[in-house]
């Protein structure tokens, strides 16, 4: 197994929209045994075609691989997800008030809070990969990054929701607001019609993380073609299991556990 990759924060990055320092994970006294792995990236950037496309590589190199997805990892977060992208109407059809960013963060942290509990942890403990179209990276660029909310908040929010697990890698497909509005199809939701503004603030928030994290957050070109980007994902894979199968026999963890941390100062 490898041992726990970390996220060291990188001081070149000052964006004051995201914790300066933190989430530094820290080793679980408790070592999970099952590889987490999480997509992220805007919308339209292909994130379930290359999980689809890595879920059925882990089966071929013979691991038990659950692909899921936030929000809506779960029967509740089905549920939740409704709210989240496409809002609340009334009784006779039409729509209500929209969500306020506070209660945005807090419907996301409690589909991650029941994602985690049901799903996430026992397929690790099991031993098993766990693929997550989206994970807590996606708040603290849309919520944080995007919906203007303290940095700070949203983090604390999302451990305590997860007990501090976060994945040993991510994958962050990047691409510019043309390109992906071109790939979206079908009748935009909540998030898709916030506009190109909103877009380049929360994109910019994902490449921020990715610069404060290289060693977790590993930043792929999504305009390039299907076959390139995964090719550029199964490069990093097999470098992931391959000192996995190296380390046979250690004390780690292909998921890692952290400390919360704050703006103001460290783990």
């Amino acid at each position: 197994m490898t041992q726990p990759v970390t996220p060291t924060a990188n001081s070149a990055v000052a964006d004051p929209t995201l914790p300066q320092q933190g989430p530094v994970p820290v080793a679980s006294a408790a070592p999970m045994p099952g590889l987490f792995v999480s997509l992220e990236g805007v919308d339209g950037v292909g994130k379930s075609t290359q999980a689809q496309r890595l879920q059925a590589y882990l089966q071929s190199r013979g691991m038990r691989v659950h692909l899921t997805r936030e929000p809506g990892g779960t029967e509740l977060g089905v549920i939740v997800r409704g709210l989240l992208l496409h809002g609340v109407t009334r009784d006779d059809g039409t729509p209500a008030s929209d969500i306020s960013p506070r209660t945005e963060a807090l419907l996301y942290a409690a589909d991650r809070a029941q994602h985690v509990a049901q799903v996430v942890r026992p397929a690790l403990a099991a031993g098993d990969a766990v693929i997550c179209d989206r994970y807590i990276d996606s708040s603290l660029a849309y919520q944080a990054g995007g919906r203007e909310l303290t940095a700070d908040d949203v983090l604390h929010l999302s451990e305590w929701a997860t007990g501090g697990l976060w994945p040993a890698r991510t994958y962050l497909l990047d691409m510019d607001y043309q390109e992906s509005s071109r790939r979206l199809t079908g009748e935009a939701d909540r998030l898709e019609s916030a506009g190109a503004a909103f877009f380049e603030r929360t994109r910019q928030a994902f490449l921020d993380l990715a610069q404060r994290f290289p060693e977790r957050i590993k930043v792929i070109d999504a305009s390039a073609s299907v076959d390139e980007v995964w090719a550029a994902i199964k490069t990093d894979v097999d470098a992931l299991l391959d000192a996995g199968a190296q380390n046979a026999g250690q004390s780690g963890s292909r998921a890692v556990e952290s400390a919360p941390a704050s703006a103001e100062g460290g783990a």
